[in-house]
């Protein structure tokens, strides 16, 4: 699946577990809403994606992504070290001058 370079660097640096450069795909602003708690700004999504890494160790397989305006949604299976895995999720993305800005994780 051809994806946009934005989202190939966001899932090549998930499944490197490299969050020096997995922040780099954010704005300085960004907003991150993922297990029913908010993360604001690049140092807190740091500090949300080691966490989740360390715990869970999860891989992204992308199945599909659809894009308009300034608005993306990457369907991907997540397999890792979590109950349940794999599972497939939905990234809400909201993309600001070439970025993400913000990031929904559901179901």
């Amino acid at each position: 699946m051809k994806l946009p370079e934005l989202i190939t660097r966001f899932v090549d640096t998930q499944n490197t577990y490299d969050s020096e450069a997995y922040i780099t795909c954010y704005t300085e602003t960004a907003i991150v809403h993922d297990e029913g708690k908010t993360h604001t700004g690049k140092e807190e999504i740091k500090a949300w994606i080691e966490d989740a890494n360390e715990r869970y160790r999860s891989v992204m397989k992308p199945l599909q992504y659809e894009e308009s305006d300034s608005k993306g949604v990457l369907k991907a299976e997540i397999s890792g070290t979590f109950p349940g895995s794999p599972i497939v999720l939905k990234f809400h993305l909201g993309l600001k001058d070439g970025l993400i800005d913000s990031l929904n994780v559901t179901e």
